[in-house]
C-alpha cells in the first residue's frame, strides 16, 4: 500500500470528478490528489454524447473537461482504466480491483449512474444499444444512416434525444412508451404534448401505451421487437434509453447510508467522515425542498462538486441550487429549472404559444412559480430561476403577458 500523506481521492470519471479536482486546487488545496476511473480515458461531459458528437457536430477532444496537460501542470494523479472495488472507510483507504491500495485523507465518491438494462428475452442481442459512454456515442452513430430501421424503447431525455439524432440521419425511428406520452412524469400533460408533436412533425412514429414482450434475431442480430399486444417492429437496431441507476454499490458494500444513491447532506457528506459524493449518484439534502434529491443531470455533476471540494477542505458551504436541465432536439432547445413532482402543481401557465414551439411555461403551486421552462425563447432562464427562489406571489394573467418583461414581475 503506498504511504501518502494528505491524499485527496476522487472516484469518477466523469463531468463531476474533473470539476472536483479543479476545484480542490482552486481552493488551496496543495497536497496529492488522485481520480481513480474506470474508463481509459481522461474525465469527459457526457451530454454531448446524445448531442452535437453524437450527430457529427463535437470533436472527441471537446469532451474531456481539461486537456490532458491540465492533470500534469495541477499535479493531479490520473489512476485510469481502474476499478475501485471497495472503501474501507476505518482505515481510510481504496482497493483497486488489481488489489493496490490507495490512501485518502478525504475522498469524493463521484461515481455517476449506469443505463438501466432491457431483462426481456433477447435483451443480449448483438446491436441492441445503450448510450453512457464515448464507444456508446460512437456505435450509435454507426447504426444511424440513411434508411435504418431504429427502434427506441423509452421517451425520456435520453430516448427523445437518441430518436432526433436517428432521424436527422435519414434514419426510421419508432419509439416505443409504456406510458400516454413522452416526457408525462417529468413535464406533465401540456408540456409533454408539445415534446410528442415535435416528434411526430419530424416523422418519428410514436407508439404510446405499450410494452415490450422480447426482442427477435436472426444470427446473433435483433431484428425486431415484439409487443404485448402481439405487434412486431422491425428492427436494424435498437436503442434502450429506459432511465439510469446510480453507481452506489462501493458505497453500499463500505456502510454507507444508500437509498437512491448515496445520501449526503447540503454539505455533500456522506454519513461516513471524510468520505463525500457528488454529480449523478448523490442523493443530496436540499434545505430549500427540505427533503433529498438526486438529480440525473449535468447541472449537478457542474457545481456540486465546488460544494463538495470546500466541505473537504473543511469551509462551510451548502448545495442550494436549484435544479436545471436542458435539451436540444432538432430545432428545439429547451431549458428547465425548478421542481416539482406530479400532483405538487394546480396549473401550468404558458407565455406564448405551445404550437410554434416558442414559449415559456411556468409549473404553479398557488400563486408561487415553483419550476419554468424556456423553450426556443433565449437569456430568459436567470429571471425564471429568480422568481422560483424570491417566492414571489404571481398573477397568471401577467406570467403570461409578453409585453412584461420577466424581470419586471419580482415583487
Amino acid at each position: 500500500m503506498r504511504k501518502i500523506v494528505n491524499n485527496f481521492v476522487i472516484i469518477g470519471g466523469g463531468l463531476a470528478a474533473g470539476q472536483a479536482a479543479e476545484a480542490l486546487r482552486t481552493h488551496g488545496h496543495n497536497g496529492p490528489l488522485t481520480i481513480i476511473g474506470d474508463e481509459p480515458e481522461r474525465p469527459y461531459v457526457r451530454p454531448p454524447l446524445s448531442k452535437g458528437y453524437l450527430l457529427g457536430k463535437d470533436t472527441r477532444d471537446s469532451l474531456f473537461v481539461h486537456p490532458e496537460r491540465w492533470y500534469q501542470e495541477h499535479n493531479v494523479e490520473l489512476l485510469l482504466g481502474k476499478r475501485a472495488r471497495s472503501v474501507d472507510w476505518r482505515a481510510r483507504r481504496v482497493e483497486l480491483d488489481d488489489g493496490i491500495q490507495v490512501p485518502y485523507a478525504k475522498l469524493l465518491l463521484a461515481t455517476g449512474s449506469s443505463p438501466r438494462l432491457l431483462t426481456v428475452p433477447g435483451a443480449d442481442l448483438a446491436n441492441v444499444l445503450y448510450l453512457r459512454r464515448i464507444g456508446d456515442s460512437k456505435r450509435l452513430r454507426s447504426a444511424f444512416k440513411a434508411g435504418a430501421k431504429v427502434v427506441v424503447i423509452g421517451a425520456g431525455w435520453i430516448g427523445l434525444e437518441t430518436a432526433a439524432a436517428a432521424r436527422m440521419a435519414g434514419a426510421e425511428v419508432t419509439v416505443l412508451e409504456h406510458s400516454g406520452l413522452p416526457l408525462l412524469k417529468a413535464l406533465g400533460r401540456e408540456a409533454a404534448e408539445v415534446f410528442a408533436a415535435l416528434h411526430t412533425d419530424h416523422g418519428v412514429d410514436l407508439l404510446p401505451n405499450v410494452e415490450v414482450a422480447s426482442l427477435t434475431g436472426a444470427q446473433g442480430r435483433v431484428v425486431g421487437v415484439q409487443l404485448v399486444d402481439g405487434r412486431h417492429i422491425s428492427a436494424d437496431c435498437v436503442v434502450v434509453g429506459i432511465g439510469i441507476t446510480p453507481n452506489d454499490q462501493i458505497a453500499r458494500n463500505a456502510g454507507l447510508d444508500v437509498r437512491n444513491g448515496i445520501v449526503t447532506d447540503e454539505h455533500l457528506q456522506t454519513s461516513i467522515p471524510h468520505v463525500y459524493a457528488a454529480g449523478d449518484v448523490a442523493n443530496a439534502y436540499h434545505p430549500r425542498y427540505g427533503r433529498h434529491l438526486r438529480v440525473e443531470h449535468w447541472a449537478n455533476a457542474l457545481h456540486q462538486p465546488e460544494i463538495a471540494a470546500l466541505s473537504m477542505l473543511g469551509r462551510d458551504a451548502a448545495y442550494l441550487r436549484l435544479p436545471y436541465f436542458y435539451t436540444d432536439q432538432y430545432d428545439l432547445g429547451m431549458e428547465y429549472t425548478g421542481y416539482t413532482e406530479p400532483g405538487a402543481y394546480d396549473r401550468v401557465v404558458f407565455r406564448g404559444e405551445r404550437s410554434t414551439r416558442e414559449f415559456i411555461a411556468f409549473w404553479m403551486a398557488g400563486k408561487r412559480v415553483v419550476a419554468g421552462m424556456s423553450v426556443n425563447v433565449w437569456d430568459v432562464i436567470d429571471p425564471i430561476r429568480s422568481i422560483i427562489e424570491t417566492g414571489s406571489e404571481m398573477d397568471d394573467t401577467r406570467l403570461a403577458d409578453l409585453k412584461i418583461p420577466l424581470d419586471q414581475l419580482i415583487s
